[in-house]
């Protein structure tokens, strides 16, 4: 048991040691140029979704988030923050996101994926190293409002996307940034 004990010491002390050779020698390459390995790749994305799951088991979703006012107000946050990094229906991402690495995704399917209390997390906290910002500092319910948007991105056209955005200029309606 002992050796095994002392093994098991050696191995985490080298694991360490190298680890930190890594890192200090720069052999990681951190430039937006380079993609991740495959496995590097899996391991980040595992740790995103287990962390955005566990953080938001708690986070009660709000009556109404299918409310067409909700949308319309959820349209004009998203226009204004999320479709220059993520695109719209009939709306490319901008320049600086295309040189964003990870890409940020497009999100007519993030409703699929993501409950929409992890969509909620998402939009509150931000994502580390991934270039998505925490939007802490909007209210909470301009964030539940972006929620409902994105819940109805699945199969929306662009000129589905025009009307709620012309309706919300015309509505008056905008998102409340802070709380």
């Amino acid at each position: 048991m002992r050796s095994f004990l002392s093994s098991l010491v050696i191995l985490v002390l080298a694991g360490l040691l190298g680890g930190t050779a890594f890192i200090y020698f720069g052999l990681f390459d951190v430039s937006a140029t380079d993609p991740h390995s495959s496995t590097v790749h899996w391991i980040m994305d595992q740790a995103r979704i287990r962390s955005i799951r566990v953080r938001a088991a708690g986070i009660q979703v709000p009556d109404g988030l299918d409310d067409p006012q909700k949308v319309v107000m959820g349209v004009d946050h998203f226009a204004a923050h999320c479709a220059v990094c993520h695109g719209a229906p009939g709306v490319a991402k901008e320049a600086l996101a295309r040189g964003l690495y990870p890409a940020p995704p497009d999100l007519t399917d993030a409703a699929a994926h993501y409950s929409p209390a992890e969509l909620f997390w998402i939009l509150k906290n931000g994502i580390k190293m991934t270039g998505m910002p925490a939007w802490s500092d909007h209210s909470d319910e301009a964030l539940w409002s972006a929620v409902a948007f994105i819940e109805k991105l699945p199969g929306m056209s662009a000129d589905d996307y025009a009307k709620l955005v012309a309706a919300s200029a015309e509505s008056g309606v905008h998102h409340h940034h802070h709380d």
